[in-house]
């Protein structure tokens, strides 16, 4: 017999697993073809840190070729806005006002940097950079690059509803609640949670 608790956490993912699959037809359904621009473009050192907090849409977050954030729009970019600032070896990064349908964003960070990154919904792909990084989604696909496991010294990933797969730190599965724990001998940590999709560590 189901008690009222497990009615209403079942109800709970439900509804999760629902807006992760509103958000996704709305951030991937057809729109104006923007070619890319450059939104945001300042110098910034190596080995700092960079908050992101980013509305939602289609993200690569990925190595910049020289010690710069660079934001770089395209697609159906409406009246999306960029707004970043830097101070020392801080950074905060704030993409809103994104239109709800073809909004692509590539952020070019330095390869060595600790992010923070807050997506509300959509595609995120984080790829070669070393650091701690901190992130979280409501709904959507996150995937992180992870070169070499032993670079990590704590790596704590969840997922509320949808699939979570592991990579080099071992678990995968599907489901409800699906948590990953891993400790190794590396320096970094990560941790990444998000409520509803998919959450891929890999190579």
């Amino acid at each position: 017999m189901r008690t009222p608790l497990a009615n209403v956490a079942t109800k709970s993912m439900t509804i999760l697993a629902a807006l992760a699959a509103i958000f996704l037809v709305s951030c991937s359904s057809p729109g104006p073809e923007h070619a890319p621009v450059v939104k945001a473009d300042k110098p910034f050192a190596a080995a700092g840190s960079i908050q992101m907090q980013l509305d939602s849409g289609d993200y690569t977050i990925r190595a910049a070729s020289d010690e710069r954030i660079r934001v770089t729009f395209a697609g159906n970019i409406g009246n999306a806005v960029a707004d970043l600032a830097t101070t020392g070896s801080q950074a905060n990064l704030d993409i809103r006002d994104t239109p709800h349908g073809n909004f692509r964003a590539t952020v070019e960070v330095p390869a060595t940097a600790n992010l923070a990154i807050h997506l509300t919904a959509g595609n995120l792909d984080v790829s070669g950079i070393s650091g701690n990084k901190d992130i979280d989604c409501r709904a959507g696909n996150v995937t992180i690059s992870i070169p070499n496991s032993s670079d990590y010294a704590a790596v704590d990933a969840a997922v509320k509803v949808g699939n979570l797969d592991g990579g080099p730190f071992g678990d995968s599965g599907s489901g409800l609640s699906k948590h990953l724990n891993w400790s190794g001998p590396g320096k970094f940590t990560l941790r990444a949670n998000l409520g509803a999709g998919n959450l891929e560590l890999k190579r």
